[in-house]
């Protein structure tokens, strides 16, 4: 079992601990969830992996991709949320650690908001487990779609 704790601006420390093929990531108020994520796949020398999580935000950039412009629409909330949901992969993008995420929270209202998750900052705490698999997984761009392709 390793485990790793990491300061990623003033104030804040992220703390993991790895179990074999499993990572536990808990994150704190004022983490953002894909610099963590990615600071863990660098450190670890993570090439392929699956991931998932809850938590809480209040600053929530989510994207939906534009096929016709081939670029994200961004949204962004402020409001406290409860985050139901992250599901998304770790692989590698010209050699460099790459997070790709889907996000869904409930709003204080009960609306559900979701998409690509384009930045989340965290308003109390998120649990997020990383199941690294036996894989050195890499994307490449596919510019007729403007997106970035598993490449096996």
């Amino acid at each position: 079992m390793l485990w790793g704790r990491f300061l990623l601006k003033a104030g804040t420390i992220m703390e993991y601990k790895r179990y074999n093929d499993t990572i536990l990531l808990r994150l704190d108020k004022g983490d953002e969830i894909i610099a963590s994520i990615k600071k863990v796949a660098e450190t670890e020398k993570i090439t392929a992996a699956e991931i998932s999580g809850i938590g809480a935000t209040n600053d929530l950039t989510v994207g939906v991709f534009d096929p016709k412009i081939k670029k994200y629409n961004e949204f962004c909330y402020f409001d406290d949320s409860e985050i139901t949901s992250i599901v998304g992969n770790i692989c590698m993008v010209e050699n460099n650690s790459y997070v790709h995420a889907h996000i869904t929270c409930a709003s204080g209202k009960g609306e559900v908001i979701g998409g690509h998750l384009l930045r989340a900052v965290i308003s109390l705490t998120a649990e997020i487990v990383i199941r690294i698999l036996p894989a050195n997984l890499t994307r490449k761009r596919d510019e007729s779609l403007g997106i970035n392709l598993w490449k096996f």
